[in-house]
């Protein structure tokens, strides 16, 4: 089987290694953990690098450990940051674990023969120390010195944010997380993007004295766009993993909406898909880029990992429906999935069914005024369910509410209102 080293790189997914010695350490099974920190209750698109590369490792027969931070999130990794982030209750924490949990569920195979992935929580270790036991046993094996070199601590300290103790302490804590695992999982590997190489060294050599074994750090590039723009941020919102706070139909097209520059590098970074294969949209995107098909099979294979079939046919429905498409075949759940992130606004059933448009127009707040509403229709610019409104006289047929719960409403080309019908 081809080496996950060579699997990485030909993937656009390595940065740097610890060891020369790596790479002949990675010939035989190995436990590697990623630590995914419970800052919010969805992982996010810039945490898919590390997911894909947690894939890899467990597709070339190596055992997999997520490491969900329920400890470490209380303090935050002040790598990669200017300044010091607000810190999290227990009870925020304990909530963003589950989401995260969930999220990982859908990418790593717990049920793998040979190789099963694994969940654990840091705090479950890191919870049980006082502060006396872990200065005494862990604390007094790192010098202030070497500390102090990490890129992410000196970066740190010459801003005008500096760095407090509480976050100068973290590489401690996730240099204890590497050794505890190697005592309990054997892991000897760690995996992390670029930022996290002081924290990952900070690991390998503490497992070094006190085991007296040589452990190893793979680190994974920062993803960026040909403009330089950090992956995973669409006009300064987040794309989470997470369909309640991204839609299937947002996330679909974060995808589609690739640059042709970046379409075939991010189809190696984000998806499974042979290298051959890829290179034949890379020879498409060439010759006939304004087809987008590389854009279309990335959007498509990142969002059937992410949200199944289901998640995956709601959005590819809702780009055809969005864009003025019947609606026909649709249930209220797919209706709901779909304008999930379009104005709403629940009105009973009283005073929809046998109502006049132009009425509902006003209640639902998709026009302010009758008025405005009746102009709307005269102009062929009302919609209801992405049919055309034909007169001002015109009501809400029981038929037009979908599974008796749910009317779209649409004024023009793009600006939908969703009314819940109860």
């Amino acid at each position: 089987m081809q080496n996950i080293l060579d699997i990485l790189k030909e993937r656009g997914l390595l940065d740097n290694v610890t060891s020369e010695n790596v790479k002949e350490a990675l010939k035989s099974p190995v436990t590697v953990y990623a630590g995914f920190d419970p800052s919010s209750e969805s992982l996010q698109v810039g945490n898919f690098v590390t997911i894909m590369a947690l894939g890899h490792f467990q597709r070339c027969g190596h055992k997999v450990i997520a490491v969900v931070g329920g400890a470490t999130g209380m303090i935050g990794d002040p790598s990669g940051r200017t300044g010091e982030r607000s810190l999290l209750s227990v009870e925020q924490i304990e909530h963003n674990q589950v989401g995260i949990s969930e999220n990982l569920s859908r990418f790593l195979d717990f049920k793998h023969s040979t190789a099963p992935a694994r969940i654990v929580n840091n705090y479950d270790w890191l919870g049980q120390f006082s502060f006396i036991t872990f200065l005494r046993d862990i604390g007094k094996h790192f010098r202030m010195g070497v500390m102090l070199g990490k890129e992410s601590v000196r970066a740190r300290l010459e801003s005008e944010s500096g760095m407090s103790f509480t976050e100068f302490s973290y590489q401690m804590l996730q240099a204890y997380d590497f050794l505890k695992l190697y005592d309990d999982h054997g892991c000897t590997f760690q995996i992390g993007g670029s930022d996290q190489w002081g924290n990952i060294t900070a690991g390998t050599d503490l497992i070094r004295k006190l085991r007296g074994i040589e452990a190893y750090g793979v680190t994974l590039p920062l993803v960026c766009d040909s403009t330089g723009q950090k992956f995973g941020k669409s006009e300064g919102n987040a794309i989470y993993l997470d369909h309640r706070k991204t839609s299937y139909y947002d996330f679909y097209q974060f995808f589609v909406r690739t640059a042709d520059a970046d379409a075939a590098r991010f189809l190696r970074i984000f998806t499974f898909l042979p290298l051959s294969e890829i290179r034949q949209y890379e020879e498409q995107v060439k010759k006939e880029p304004e087809k987008r098909e590389a854009q279309k099979r990335l959007a498509e294979e990142v969002t059937r990992m992410v949200h199944g079939e289901r998640g995956l046919k709601v959005a590819v429905r809702a780009s055809s429906v969005l864009f003025g498409e019947a609606m026909d075949d649709l249930r209220a759940e797919d209706l709901m999935d779909i304008f999930a992130n379009v104005p709403s606004v629940e009105l009973p059933d009283s005073k929809v069914a046998g109502a006049g448009v132009i009425d509902v127009a006003v209640m639902s707040g998709l026009c302010k005024s009758k008025g405005e509403a009746r102009r709307l229709v005269e102009s062929g610019g009302l919609y209801v369910n992405n049919r055309r409104v034909d007169g001002i006289q015109s009501v809400i047929k029981p038929a037009d509410i979908v599974d008796n719960r749910v009317v779209v409403l649409r004024s023009g080309k793009k600006t939908y209102h969703l009314l819940k019908v109860t």
